[in-house]
């Protein structure tokens, strides 16, 4: 093993804060529609020796937070400090390693993990020295020439580390750096980086990372902080008191995943459920955001719970782990559900209504009838569609009438997402075709 910088133990955090924000607000203005508040009033702070979890759906701005912590943006309003001082431009001694590898494909591994220190002005031979140690201690000796297409996902990954590594960050930002990996080979790579950690061996003195898997931020992190959605805040502070290496069967870590999912399903008030469609949702009426979801994933989700051993109720850890999915997908179709009214969730479980269990257990033709019946009762922009083609003339309209009128609400690409949403499920239900060549809506397969 190559020799490394070694950082004090992970025993015991100090009391040096690294990064403190406080009132942090990030606002998109946009010209001709309201503004877009990603974040507001994000207040944290990151000590050394710690790893720190953003644990929340799509959309809630954590993305947006690790870019304004690296000073890359700055925020709209509020304060961030770096070591005590305002940042005013990327911080020196933050390193960043991204969902999508983002390595130069024309670079050999060495020089793909060089090109930070070659930035910094650091001379060859130095470079060199830290680029071999960093891609030694990651686990790709042997593999210094390769270039990135001879590597698989997981190994490219590591390189992104070592590029981060080789700098000696204080800070290292993570960008849900496992997501893009399968099952088996993200858990090795957390398992080897959790090892280093504990082992003191990485060249870092914190991490800061962002999750959309319940069970990952509590296997690796120190505190995870919950945010809420459009726009993002932090909604509750968990501190994680498990000690290393931590045991996925262990009762108490089983608890605490428990905790966490009751926490991000907890229903809200009546009053605030009344005002707004459904909870996790941004907007009312035609301004909620919706995700771009097929309408076999959504019937699929429906059959499994319809069938044991669930029965018709399931507890979320337990069908995230039997269907391999990530937290944050999963809530995407159950919230779709809760919408449309064919499941409800609340403290951690998930609940097929009398609806879903119809659709669940009908044929063709009946689960498209309820399904129309649904899209048109509790989806406002798939009833303003379908209003809008049946008053027409023509029965006929562009998809700009409609993702014009939500981009007041939403940014265009949402507003794009949101309009492709409800075509699919329109579609499905037969409430109205759609002419991707000429992008217009029609009344063609009516139901």
């Amino acid at each position: 093993m190559a020799s490394v910088e070694i950082t004090k133990p992970r025993t015991h955090l100090t009391s040096e804060k690294l990064v403190e924000l406080e009132g942090v607000r990030q606002i998109y203005h946009k010209s001709d529609s309201p503004d877009l508040v990603a974040l507001d009033d994000v207040a944290l702070s990151i000590g050394e020796g710690e790893i720190v979890g953003l644990l929340g759906r799509s959309g809630s701005g954590k993305s947006t937070l690790l870019r304004i912590v690296s000073g890359l943006i700055a925020p709209t309003t509020g304060t961030v400090l770096w070591r005590g001082l305002p940042v005013t431009g990327p911080c020196e001694g933050v390193a960043m390693v991204f969902q999508s590898f983002a390595l130069f494909p024309w670079l050999s591994v060495l020089e793909n993990v060089e090109l930070g220190l070659e930035a910094l002005g650091v001379p060859a031979g130095e470079r060199r020295r830290r680029a071999i140690d960093a891609i030694d201690l990651i686990g790709l000796d042997g593999f210094e020439s390769a270039y990135p297409k001879e590597l698989s996902g997981g190994m490219r990954q590591r390189v992104g580390f070592a590029r981060a590594l080789v700098v000696h960050p204080r800070l290292m930002l993570m960008d849900e750096p496992f997501s893009a990996l399968d099952v088996l080979t993200a858990e090795t790579l957390r398992t080897d980086l959790i090892d280093l950690w504990i082992e003191g061996r990485l060249p870092i003195r914190s991490i800061l990372m962002v999750t959309h898997n319940i069970e990952e931020a509590v296997l690796m992190c120190d505190r995870i902080l919950i945010f809420s959605s459009n726009p993002g805040r932090v909604a509750a502070e968990i501190k994680v008191d498990l000690v290393h290496p931590r045991n996925r069967l262990d009762p108490a870590f089983r608890q605490l995943v428990d905790d966490i999912y009751a926490r991000m399903t907890q229903r809200a008030p009546k009053e605030k459920m009344e005002k707004h469609a459904a909870s996790g949702f941004a907007g009312v009426g035609i301004a909620m955001a919706l995700p771009r979801l097929s309408t076999n994933r959504l019937a699929g989700l429906m059959e499994a719970l319809a069938l044991p051993p669930y029965d018709g109720r399931a507890d979320l850890p337990d069908l995230t782990s039997t269907l391999q999915m990530e937290a944050g997908e999963l809530f995407s179709i159950l919230e779709t559900l809760q919408l449309m009214r064919f499941a409800e969730l609340e403290e951690g479980d998930v609940k097929l209504t009398e609806a879903g269990q119809h659709f669940a257990g009908a044929e063709v033709d009946a689960r498209k009838r309820l399904f129309a019946e649904h899209l048109l009762a509790y989806v406002p922009l798939a009833a303003l569609i379908r209003r809008v083609l049946d008053e027409r003339p023509s029965h006929r309209a562009p998809f700009t009438r409609f993702s014009e009128e939500l981009e007041d609400y939403m940014s265009e690409e949402n507003a794009e997402h949101t309009v492709r949403a409800v075509i699919s499920w329109g579609r499905y239900a037969e409430l109205f075709g759609y002419d991707e060549e000429m992008r217009q809506f029609n009344l063609e397969n009516p139901i």
